[in-house]
């Protein structure tokens, strides 16, 4: 009988970080032994990390993943081990999956298909390796065979689909079907997007078990790697259309094993794992950025973070996120670990963490009102922040001052009204990142996707700050997530935010300033936006798109207001600071969104729009 147990292992890695990424994958090899688990898939890049970008043109890093695997190797007793790292071909780089069978290096299966669009940047650092293609090279006397490989033991045969090549059309999987393959194992970096595991699952795995007529096992990246792209840590096996087992993602861990024994002669007798991983949207963001924050805290070494709350929606957001990031962790890790991860001191206590973890301060003027106050102080307090308030009135009338003596005139609002806004604004950005390098901590600024499109925010302002965890998320999201987490969740204090409209109290009091009144309604924002960014159509195709739902006249001018904004507010995009990778688009030219800082600024497009 093929019975045979089979397992994908997920480990959480740091660019180069050659002992702890080496460490985990040998932690889940032994976990793997001692289940006597006889076929294991490990991520892909898992050596070096994924997110090591530029580093892959060097010919040392490599050479360094090649040291790492004598390591691996020397711990793959009586199992077998797919493990993927960089590998050099004729001085040309290729992304492998390397496989070991009891200590003994046995072939080496490299990627045929690069990912090139959103996030990703391959064709840059490896090149597609030609399908039926095998070489042998000479590593240090040994001979391997590198390519288009397949594999038999235990009486089966496997081989692989490497992320990217499952995703397209013409995948490896059918070629693997010709060539008798029973199972297919998909060593991956594929990143984290709302609603992606689903799409992941029906797709990638079981439609391709059904396409080949095989078993699939499907493992995925975990954790906030290098700064922006988070991995879930998706484990799936899959057999003949049949889900056998999901692993919980975005754990905490340094790495999750899942294990199930399949049957390959009786498909009815394999093994079913219970799973209950949960994707309803609104918690699948929350754990995200939960483990993202994590990450980032501890990896970069800070000594947590700092954040100028304003009582508005997002900087809410990004309060609470926080508390959710200490809350999950510790409650996945214990507290014990927990603590010596983020290196505070030991407590079991939710605000005494969050107390330690989280500094924010309130900035106000006299636009600032006694609700904003109210919102972020009892915020503040419900989660345990440790919580500041001052003015900046002083530091206002001080720079407004020395311009007025320079320009021999008054500032006033008819004739000044951005230049007053933003002056408050970057009034604060100063205090705020002293106290953030007081703390050792990460500043974080709050923008969100929205205001990112069409730049209504204040550069060196409330986009000042080293890390912007929601810049990838829309705020109609935001809106209806803090109502959700109020409920859901039990953050009570964000009663008083969820009872604002959103506004930047840049103005006086009596001018009634919102933002939806500065811009335009936050749905239709995010409409245009996914049609002339995500879908990346110009505007007449906008209009005609949306013409059929809203009063063409004002549609029309929404749609004209969004292009000039976008294309004038590129250099602002340039320099917000790194964010997170949340939904199926950003608007970070370095990691989703490449747009000239000069254009022409749509003319042409919008002349003909203007005529429609």
């Amino acid at each position: 009988m093929k019975s045979i147990k089979i397992a994908g292992a997920t480990v959480n890695q740091t660019p180069i970080d050659w002992d702890n990424n080496t460490k985990n994958i040998v932690a889940a090899i032994e976990a793997a032994r001692k289940e006597a688990v006889q076929i294991l898939c490990l991520p892909e890049m898992a050596i070096t990390g994924y997110g090591s970008e530029d580093l892959f043109l060097s010919s040392w890093v490599p050479e360094q993943a090649w040291e790492e695997l004598q390591k691996i190797k020397a711990a793959c007793i009586n199992i077998i081990v797919a493990v993927g790292l960089p590998v050099r071909v004729g001085n040309i780089t290729y992304n492998g999956a390397c496989v070991i069978h009891n200590t003994k290096i046995i072939g080496i299966t490299l990627k045929q298909n690069l990912a090139r669009d959103g996030v990703h940047y391959e064709p840059r650092w490896f090149d597609a390796w030609p399908a039926g293609e095998v070489k042998e090279i000479n590593v240090n006397g040994e001979p391997i065979a590198v390519g288009d490989l397949i594999y038999e033991a235990h009486g089966i045969k496997f081989g692989f689909e490497i992320c990217e090549d499952a995703w397209r059309i013409n995948r490896p999987g059918y070629r693997l079907q010709q060539r008798g393959v029973d199972l297919i194992l998909n060593p991956s970096a594929s990143h984290f997007a709302l609603g992606k595991s689903e799409v992941r699952e029906q797709v990638v795995v079981l439609e391709g078990t059904e396409k080949f007529n095989c078993a699939y096992l499907f493992v995925n990246l975990l954790g906030n790697e290098a700064g922006r792209m988070i991995y879930d840590g998706d484990i799936i096996i899959a057999q003949k259309g049949k889900l056998l087992a999901v692993n919980n993602r975005l754990s905490f861990k340094n790495y999750n094993l899942l294990a199930t024994t399949v049957d390959f002669d009786q498909p009815e007798k394999s093994s079913l794992v219970p799973f209950t991983d949960g994707k309803e949207r609104n918690e699948e963001f929350a754990r995200a950025a939960s483990l993202a924050l994590f990450d980032y805290v501890r990896k970069s070494r800070a000594k947590g973070y700092v954040l100028s709350l304003s009582g508005g929606a997002d900087s809410s957001l990004c309060a609470v996120l926080v508390s959710e990031m200490v809350r999950r962790a510790a409650l996945e890790l214990g507290w014990k670990a927990f603590c010596a991860a983020v290196r505070i001191d030991f407590t079991t206590d939710h605000h005494t963490a969050v107390s330690q973890l989280l500094t924010c301060a309130y900035q106000g003027t006299r636009n600032s009102s006694e609700d904003t106050f109210t919102s972020a102080q009892k915020l503040a307090q419900s989660i345990g922040a440790e919580f500041h308030h001052w003015l900046i009135d002083e530091e206002v009338k001080s720079y407004t001052g020395k311009i007025e003596n320079a320009l021999g005139r008054s500032l006033t609002w008819e004739n000044d009204d951005i230049a007053l806004q933003n002056i408050q604004a970057r009034s604060r950005s100063p205090i705020i990142w002293l106290l953030a390098n007081v703390k050792q901590a990460v500043l974080l600024t709050t923008s969100n996707r929205s205001e990112g499109d069409v730049g209504y925010a204040t550069m060196d302002g409330d986009t000042s700050g080293s890390l912007a965890p929601i810049a990838g998320i829309d705020k109609p999201f935001i809106l209806q997530w803090l109502k959700w987490a109020e409920t859901n969740l039990g953050y009570t204090g964000l009663h008083y935010v969820n009872s604002l409209t959103p506004t930047a109290e840049l103005r006086p009091a009596e001018r009634t300033q919102t933002d939806e009144k500065d811009l335009m309604p936050y749905a239709i924002l995010v409409e245009i936006e996914k049609l002339a960014i995500r879908d990346r159509k110009p505007p007449l195709e906008v209009y005609q798109v949306l013409a059929l739902h809203y009063p063409p006249a004002e549609i029309k001018g929404y749609i004209k207001k969004f292009f000039r904004l976008w294309s004038t507010n590129q250099w602002k995009r340039e320099r917000l600071a790194p964010s997170f990778h949340f939904d199926d688009l950003n608007v970070d030219p370095r990691s989703w969104c490449r747009f000239p800082i000069l254009s022409g600024s749509f003319a042409k497009e919008l002349e003909e729009l203007e005529l429609a």
